[in-house]
């Protein structure tokens, strides 16, 4: 997500005030937020989910849309969104 540079701060604040919200949905096992190091106004939100089906609930629920109405508000470019899974990894525990 690419925010105008002016709003990255209010971006933050929104992220700190929903972070434990969306962690504490159903489904979700993991969330973090990363910025990019050679641009202070990307970031990249990365979370891990039990299923298709939970992600979904979430992406419909008033949690999402009312977080997703406030940052929305503040991108500079259109954000890019896609899921994934893990194909090989190379944690020891795997």
């Amino acid at each position: 997500m690419t925010f105008q540079a002016e709003k990255t701060a209010d971006f933050l604040n929104i992220f700190e005030q929903s972070k434990q919200k969306i962690r504490a949905v159903q489904g979700c096992n993991f969330l973090e937020l990363l910025q990019d190091l050679d641009a202070a106004n990307v970031f990249i939100t990365r979370s891990h989910w039990n299923s298709v089906e939970d992600l979904n609930r979430y992406r419909h629920s008033e949690l999402f849309r009312t977080t997703w109405d406030k940052t929305k508000a503040l991108f500079a470019e259109k954000p890019l969104a896609f899921s994934s899974q893990v194909v090989s990894n190379t944690d020891a525990h795997s």
